[in-house]
């Protein structure tokens, strides 16, 4: 059931993928065929606006993608030779050459709803438990039932008949069907209630894990933020004009498809302004963009890259840089032959449901860390913002050691979206991959909040912690309706038919009590 409700969500994104692909042969021209046909190694043409068929490597071109319908994430991703591009994701500008590396049945979409039908065979503790102690029971019931048969004729006097027909009723009462059921039905229930709402857990193990969390560890950039920067505010230097530095700025900036650049352009055509036209334009990744504007060379370029190059360092804009960056706000330098001319200061906002799922998590007494590569003061800014505490500057190998110290004091879950995170989540008590994540992503996780939200997170817990005591009350049903009735039973109270009664009325109850979770809710 759980299974099934969760693979009708993920269906909906495998309709995304294109039905066709233009294979390009060895004279490099197109042939339209079957998605299903492409094998490793096939090269294929991905023109501006297709969906890429297959998981691959790009061998030719540059281009944006925007991944929102496999990976949730909202920005398109700048993409390049070498780099891997996921099947279902669309082809925002640039002609790009894609050599195949994962057929149809092995792509993203593929492995995620592998991931669902595996969810079932992964046991909880509990239920591992259940079902070792039913091994047990079993026959010690039996050996019970077999001595209330013989021993009372001989030492108590009682006739055969009577001491049959009480063996009879106590094998009925001690029949484990209701005991072996209670946790699966109430896991399978649980899975399903949160595959409803695009909660996605890979098994009745990591939804009980879930729940023990005292820790979750949180990335910052697109999973508590949108991943969407805009343009905050523009600092001229003395002598230059805001408007006039955000204009240079949307020259240089106008042909790249990278965030931060669309925000640029963005907050120029907002104004109004008039952009004047670019030439030789370059990037450095990680560095800077540059273009010749109105016969000056203009760059726009990193607080760390600027400060290194600009004629005379940043003066007085390196305070105000350190005030926008304190604020929350990402920095560029904005250098016109190698003079600082002006700031853009950009923020990734927070989602707008961050700050509601951190005090979600703290209701239900959680603690809420954030893990992020930022500098501590703009990670120290998101942090007050959400209310949660902050580590900052932290490469992957440092978030891993956060991990570790954090799980030294209790259960840790880790929430990431991307490549980046899926050392943490995997070496956290659990991992829980947003808004369907990445596929080394997946594969590290746990769990997947389908959807961007963080208090998915919350959900999570609260669904986890809910199925639990559903699977407590259904083991005290069946425990406790069977020893009132053994005894009664013993004693001579009860009969035959009341223990048939017993045994198939406690599988029904924890039945039904089982099936309560399928309308789980979280608390408003």
């Amino acid at each position: 059931v759980a299974a099934g409700r969760a693979r009708a969500g993920i269906r909906a994104l495998a309709r995304l993928m294109p039905r066709t692909a233009l294979r390009l042969g060895p004279d490099g021209a197109a042939e339209t065929v079957p998605s299903e046909r492409l094998r490793l190694g096939d090269l294929v043409l991905v023109r501006p606006g297709d969906r890429v068929p297959c998981d691959g490597t790009i061998e030719e071109g540059r281009s944006s993608l925007d991944e929102s319908a496999v990976t949730g994430e909202s920005v398109p991703v700048p993409r390049q030779p070498g780099d891997a591009v996921v099947a279902g994701s669309i082809n925002a500008d640039g002609v790009l050459r894609v050599r195949v590396t994962r057929t149809a049945a092995d792509n993203t979409v593929a492995r995620i709803v592998r991931l669902v039908e595996e969810a079932t065979a992964s046991r909880a503790p509990t239920q591992r438990f259940i079902e070792r102690f039913s091994t047990w029971w079993t026959p010690g019931a039996m050996i019970v039932s077999l001595l209330v048969i013989l021993l009372p004729p001989f030492l108590l006097g009682w006739d055969w008949q009577t001491s049959v027909y009480r063996g009879l009723a106590v094998l009925l009462i001690a029949c484990p069907c209701a005991l072996v059921i209670s946790v699966p039905a109430a896991m399978a229930s649980g899975l399903s209630a949160g595959a409803r709402r695009g909660l996605l857990v890979k098994g009745g193990a990591a939804l009980e894990a879930i729940g023990a969390a005292r820790t979750v560890a949180f990335d910052k950039t697109g999973t508590l933020t949108e991943g969407h920067p805009r343009v905050t505010r523009v600092v001229a230097a003395e002598g230059q004009e805001e408007a006039r530095v955000l204009a240079l700025a949307a020259a240089v900036e106008g042909g790249s498809a990278h965030p931060l650049a669309r925000a640029v352009t963005a907050a120029a055509a907002g104004r109004g302004l008039a952009v004047p036209a670019a030439g030789e334009a370059g990037a450095r990744p990680g560095r800077s963009v540059t273009a010749t504007v109105e016969g000056r060379r203009v760059e726009v370029g990193s607080p760390r890259h600027s400060a290194e190059t600009a004629r005379g360092g940043l003066g007085p804009l390196a305070a105000a840089m350190e005030g926008l960056q304190a604020e929350g706000n990402t920095v560029s330098v904005v250098l016109a032959d190698d003079a600082a001319i002006g700031l853009l200061a950009f923020r990734d906002e927070p989602r707008a449901d961050a700050a509601a799922g951190i005090a979600a998590l703290a209701d239900l007494g959680v603690r809420s860390v954030m893990l992020t590569g930022d500098n501590a003061r703009t990670g120290a800014a998101v942090g007050r913002m959400l209310g949660l505490e902050v580590k900052a500057g932290l490469l992957p190998d440092d978030k891993l050691r956060e991990i570790a110290s954090l799980r030294a004091a209790g259960p840790v879950a880790m929430v990431g979206d991307g490549i980046n995170d899926a050392p943490a989540l995997a070496a956290a008590t659990v991992g829980v991959a947003m808004g369907g994540g990445t596929d080394v992503a997946l594969e590290a996780a746990d769990a997947a909040v389908l959807k961007d939200r963080v208090t998915g997170v919350a959900e999570l817990v609260s669904l986890s912690r809910a199925t639990l005591r559903n699977v407590k009350q259904n083991v005290a049903v069946a425990v406790g309706l069977k020893l009132v009735f053994l005894a009664t039973t013993l004693a001579g109270l009860t009969g035959l038919w009341p223990a048939i009664l017993a045994d198939t009325g406690a599988t029904v109850l924890v039945t039904l009590n089982a099936l309560r979770l399928l309308a789980w809710k979280p608390a408003t």
